[in-house]
């Protein structure tokens, strides 16, 4: 696991693009600059079965033909269907050690946290990084949690966790700077991009944003 692979993690499926075509979307943030894609396929009208599995070999070859990872959440027949780079966990979402045993070696596995003691209960599983959130509200969900802000990250950091961490939630270009400076490695946006007028536009303000604090 690379940590600049967290530096602008796109997260998105069919119900995110505002009716646009999902794969022009993932196309111009590719070419905008993310680093790291998840394929979420979820909620009122997402597709299923077939649809699904055809729409994430699609999007997988779009990223691999940038060499950009490509991670499923929560499906871990899908990740393994389509030979992602990893898949993406939540607290209530399967179990990690079911995720290890079943996916192959050195196929990624991030974890979404929320406190201190579930980013250290993920370190000691495993995980390769950890999407901590949500850092401000956010309608893209259904099931948030509690909002706790880019504090929590400091508050991990201040442990003494060095896990690659990615902040989520809620995240554009006004709050992203904040997010960064608190120790997380990058940002994952859902439809600060995905339902931009531009997703290239959109990706490459926050590639920019990203910069200023690694300069």
């Amino acid at each position: 696991m690379k940590r600049e692979w967290l530096n602008l993690y796109f997260v998105m499926g069919s119900v995110d693009c505002n009716g646009r075509d999902p794969r022009h979307v993932l196309q111009e943030a590719v070419n905008g600059g993310i680093t790291l894609f998840q394929f979420r396929e979820k909620g009122y009208g997402a597709k299923v079965g077939l649809e699904k599995r055809k729409l994430a070999r699609e999007l997988k070859d779009i990223c691999k033909g940038h060499e950009i990872p490509f991670i499923v959440n929560d499906d871990i027949d899908l990740a393994i269907e389509v030979k992602a780079d990893g898949v993406h966990i939540g607290q209530e979402d399967t179990l990690f050690s079911v995720a290890e045993d079943r996916l192959a070696p050195g196929m990624i596995i991030g974890v979404s946290c929320h406190t201190v003691e579930e980013a250290t209960a993920a370190v000691n599983n495993g995980a390769d990084y950890i999407g901590v959130g949500p850092m401000y509200f956010t309608t893209t969900k259904k099931d948030i949690r509690e909002v706790k802000g880019p504090e929590v990250i400091r508050e991990i950091r201040n442990v003494g966790l060095t896990v690659p961490i990615v902040g989520i939630g809620g995240i554009v270009a006004e709050n992203a700077l904040d997010v960064l400076k608190a120790g997380a490695d990058g940002v994952a946006v859902i439809s600060a991009i995905s339902k931009a007028e531009s997703a290239l536009e959109a990706a490459k303000e926050f590639s920019r944003i990203h910069n200023i604090v690694t300069k």
